[in-house]
């Protein structure tokens, strides 16, 4: 811990400050958006989306090698198929509800595959496995700039509409039939969802992104009373994970993201098994 302390304090180490404010900035769209996720149980859309996001990485990294305009990013590429895949799994769910699980695997599927292919045939082959697995310690200030804003546009959409994003999320028709927009409710949140993972990625990585939307989320769960306790708590606890996570994988020298995960599945693990003890003693009373 010591140690850590020192390396924050430092300024030739600027990256350990980025990434314990980038840490404090993640634990809101995480607590508020994975509430959101957990409750309209649409992890494996939102993972569909995530690992989409690998394709258009890898097509921005490829373009770049032939020459396209400094313009054309890896965060662009990703945005681009994020919202691309919102937009598609949002049409069919809506239109043809039936095939939503072949799109989702589809999606999840073709955009990994695109992703290792354009980076295969971009010159030096960048390794995918930053943006599969993240390091958070690569956070820049522009990210956190990003971050902050994501932050405040969602939080300030979640007060404004929190009774319709409430009402959405437990019981659809019954909404719709007291004037619920339930379309536009259910567009939006795959819209901020899509942007949220193309910048969360940073920090977890591709793959762990989606753990990060439901664990804390899905511990909260177990003792919040209402949508909006869910979100206090499942942000208080990405904070704890996030902050925990860094400080243990700089002492122990482990990649973080990775650590901050392990840490949120262990206590979710802790809270789930505590619920079936609880559960078989009380059928056994």
């Amino acid at each position: 811990m010591n140690g850590f302390l020192q390396a924050l304090a430092n300024p030739a180490v600027p990256f350990v400050r980025n990434a314990l404010i980038g840490s404090v900035l993640a634990a809101f769209l995480f607590g508020v958006l994975g509430s959101l996720v957990t409750v309209r149980r649409i992890a494996g859309l939102a993972g569909a989306i995530s690992h989409t996001v690998l394709g258009g990485i890898g097509l921005a990294l490829f373009l770049a090698s032939r020459g396209a305009p400094k313009w054309v990013s890896p965060m662009l590429g990703a945005l681009v198929f994020a919202i691309f895949a919102a937009f598609l799994i949002s049409l069919v769910s809506l239109k043809a509800k039936q095939r939503e699980d072949t799109v989702i695997n589809a999606l999840w599927a073709v955009g990994m595959s695109l992703g290792v292919v354009f980076l295969a045939k971009t010159p030096g082959y960048a390794d995918p496995m930053s943006y599969l697995f993240g390091n958070i310690l690569l956070v820049t200030k522009q990210d956190l700039y990003l971050l902050a804003a994501l932050d405040v546009v969602v939080l300030l959409l979640v007060v404004r509409y929190y009774r319709h994003i409430e009402a959405a999320s437990f019981d659809e028709e019954f909404a719709a039939t007291k004037g619920v927009p339930v379309t536009t409710v259910y567009l939006v949140l795959l819209l901020v969802i899509a942007v949220a993972i193309v910048l969360l990625q940073t920090f977890v990585g591709i793959v762990m992104v989606i753990a990060m939307l439901t664990l804390p989320a899905g511990t909260a769960g177990y003792f919040s009373r209402n949508l909006a306790g869910m979100m206090v708590n499942a942000t208080l606890l990405s904070l704890v994970f996030s902050v925990s996570g860094l400080v243990a994988s700089w002492h122990f020298d482990l990649p973080a993201g990775a650590v901050i995960v392990l840490l949120s599945g262990a206590v979710f693990i802790a809270f789930s098994a505590g619920k079936v003890f609880a559960g078989r003693r009380l059928a056994k009373s």
